[in-house]
């Protein structure tokens, strides 16, 4: 079970995230996953990803509806509240920062350099949150697949968003209920029934 965190503790950590949240979403969900599931243990894997599944699912920006939801998820409505606050407010004070400085200092070449190295440093990042992300979920031979058939089709393809989750979804349904083990789902009461568990233990 996990121990009750204390409020004080959780904007700490929060703000920690906010004023490292570099690399757009995928650097964002990582350095969460590492902060509250790896390192601190506050959210256990399973519900961090079911939350994750359910945000993607959801318009707007996942990363931060993701913050909010641990934040709830840690101290109710306040801690939600700051959760979805302190992911927020730091950025945008960085951005705030770093378009000033561009305004008064673009032409000057060490600026320059200076966003250069940025935008690679980003790039590292993002691709290192894709592997630990896709390595904890992408657990089973069947969720390889689909995630690569699903890049294909966004990428390769062009096919809209919502089709390649509608039709993820689909196989997902159809699969599990013939061969949950396919896609590492676990059986409740041993009577080879999926556990519809998702939005009831993580919400």
């Amino acid at each position: 079970m996990i121990p009750p965190v204390a409020f004080s503790d959780l904007l700490r950590v929060f703000a920690r995230i906010g004023f490292l949240s570099f690399g757009g979403p995928a650097g964002q969900i990582a350095l969460m996953h590492r902060e509250l599931v790896d390192e601190r243990k506050w959210i256990a894997e399973e519900d961090f990803l079911h939350a994750l599944n359910f945000c993607h699912l959801l318009p707007g920006p996942e990363a931060q509806q993701l913050a909010t939801w641990t934040g709830w998820r840690l101290h109710g409505w306040r801690g939600g509240l700051a959760g979805g606050l302190l992911f927020v407010i730091p950025g945008a004070v960085i951005i705030l920062a770093l378009s000033m400085l561009y305004a008064v200092a673009a032409n000057l070449a060490w600026v320059e350099a200076l966003f250069l190295g940025v935008k690679a440093a980003v790039l590292a990042i993002v691709v290192q949150a894709l592997l630990r992300i896709a390595g904890r979920a992408l657990d089973t031979g069947l969720k390889r697949a689909l995630a690569v058939a699903a890049f294909v089709g966004l990428f390769l393809l062009d096919l809209p968003f919502p089709l390649i989750v509608l039709g993820a979804g689909v196989i997902g349904i159809a699969v599990a209920a013939v061969r949950p083990d396919l896609l590492a789902l676990k059986p409740s009461n041993g009577d080879g029934a999926v556990t519809a568990r998702p939005w009831r233990s993580t919400f």
